[in-house]
């Protein structure tokens, strides 16, 4: 049973307190704009040429489907963040409730989440980088276009735009989350603003026409899609990771949680409607920038270049929050005893994670340098919504357990909306393909030898 052993929720607040750790320096605009920032990028301006394809015009509906399942997860991480103001996201609400195992299980997770999340944008953001680069006339070498094999009849070695996007945001994080922030916000403005260009812009060649038929694949086509686009999604859970470093995270963290998702929702569903309105969906086919080539499409070829800076910018910060995320939960582990201790070393004057923001951005740049990332999608969304299910069940386990507990935020219709949730998620979940699951549960398999080679027995609260 000491497998399932928790964690002392009040000690654990007074750990997060002591002096040394790190700085609370965050606010709910910063939360809001740090949400925006890890969900804005690849599947707005990449991946919805392949949910067109998939379920057409509908493909609006399968957004609103994909937002609602988040939202309903967003409710119970609302809840918890208010509540357990610890670094750590969901491995950190799943210690306090269904123990050391399970917590260990969804850390090892959400650490392939965010690393492959990371490695795979940055490919993205080298295609656009030489992309808007050639169009002035400038080159890299072969070799250093793009990974081994990823470039079909090119010597292709080593993807060098993706691995310096990586270093150069990785300097950025370890120098301190207040500067990070700042240069985040920044980006986000712009990407907000290239995204209200096109809405402004496209709306004027609109063609109702171009809507029917609405469902052209059913609506298995349209779930298929929603399973897909989850992956537009991804990342708004990454503000709770920044619990530590918020200035009042019982009434920031919801805030920055909910109005990243309802701002995120009805931009891809405004963007989308107006893609499907201009270019026949069809058309969509094998295409990697579809909001530019709807404008394109509308002889809007000054504006379409705008687009295609919004790309490289809303990339620029999901690598910057997601890899965040990624080392604030290696930090929680670490500090627990299930990782190396150096991981959870804060730096005395950046007040950051130095080595482990280091060596999650070394690693995962490597990845994307000399691995082809093509299809990451999927494999992202099942660890995601494997989170969004665990997170769910704590709230009803934490409310059961401890009802005494000041909660700033309470998740409403408990225990029906969590459930409500995970239904959502299981729903998509088996919409993923055969070989996600079977790479899924191969990762999982190694992260059990791995804590119970290693993470077990130096285990703090084992030891305790």
């Amino acid at each position: 049973m000491s497998l399932f052993r928790t964690k002392n929720l009040d000690q654990m607040m007074v750990t997060s307190r002591k002096p040394g750790g790190l700085k609370k320096v965050l606010g709910p605009f910063d939360l809001v704009l740090m949400g925006i920032g890890a969900v804005i990028g690849t599947g707005i301006f990449v991946l919805t040429g392949t949910g067109v394809v998939t379920a057409g015009p509908a493909l609006t509906l399968s957004f609103v489907i994909a937002g609602v399942c988040c939202g309903l997860a967003a409710l119970c991480y609302a809840e918890f963040a208010s509540t357990v103001p610890v670094a750590g996201s969901i491995y950190t609400y799943s210690y306090v409730t269904m123990g050391e195992l399970v917590a260990w299980i969804i850390g090892w997770d959400l650490l392939l989440e965010y690393g492959l999340a990371t490695s795979a944008v940055a490919v993205g953001w080298s295609g656009y980088f030489q992309s808007l680069m050639a169009s002035f006339g400038l080159m890299l070498p072969e070799a250093l276009r793009a990974a081994p094999g990823a470039l079909p009849g090119q010597h292709t070695w080593f993807n060098l735009p993706a691995f310096c996007i990586m270093m150069v945001l990785t300097g950025m994080l370890s120098l301190g989350v207040r500067e990070s922030a700042r240069v985040n916000n920044i980006m986000v403005v712009i990407k907000l603003g290239v995204v209200l260009l096109f809405i402004l812009v496209g709306a004027r060649h609109v063609q109702p026409a171009n809507w029917h038929p609405f469902m052209p694949h059913g609506a298995g086509g349209t779930l298929s899609a929603a399973a897909l686009m989850f992956f537009a999604f991804i990342g708004f859970d990454s503000v709770t990771s920044a619990a530590e470093e918020v200035k009042r995270p019982e009434r920031d963290l919801p805030i920055g949680l909910i109005g990243t998702l309802a701002t995120c929702t009805v931009m891809y569903i405004i963007v989308t409607a107006i893609m499907t309105g201009i270019v026949p969906y069809a058309q969509f086919l094998g295409i990697d920038h579809p909001v530019s080539l709807a404008l394109q499409y509308a002889h809007e070829t000054w504006f379409a270049a705008f687009v295609d800076l919004g790309a490289i910018l809303g990339m620029t910060t999901v690598i910057l929050v997601m890899a965040y995320g990624q080392t604030r939960i290696l930090f929680a582990m670490s500090r627990d005893g299930l990782l190396p201790p150096r991981l959870s070393t804060v730096h005395p004057r950046f007040g950051t994670p130095f080595f482990a923001t280091w060596i999650v951005g070394i690693i995962f740049g490597l990845l994307s340098a000399v691995v082809p990332l093509g299809v990451l999608g999927e494999l992202v969304n099942m660890g995601t919504l494997a989170a969004f299910c665990l997170v769910s069940v704590a709230v009803i386990v934490l409310r059961k357990k401890r009802p005494d507990l000041h909660r700033a935020f309470r998740c409403p219709g408990v225990p029906y909306v969590p459930m409500l949730a995970i239904a959502f998620c299981a729903v998509l979940m088996a919409f993923l393909g055969k070989t996600t699951w079977m790479a899924f549960l191969a990762w999982l398999a190694l992260g059990l030898v791995v804590y119970f080679a290693y993470a077990r027995p130096r285990s703090l609260l084992n030891r305790a």
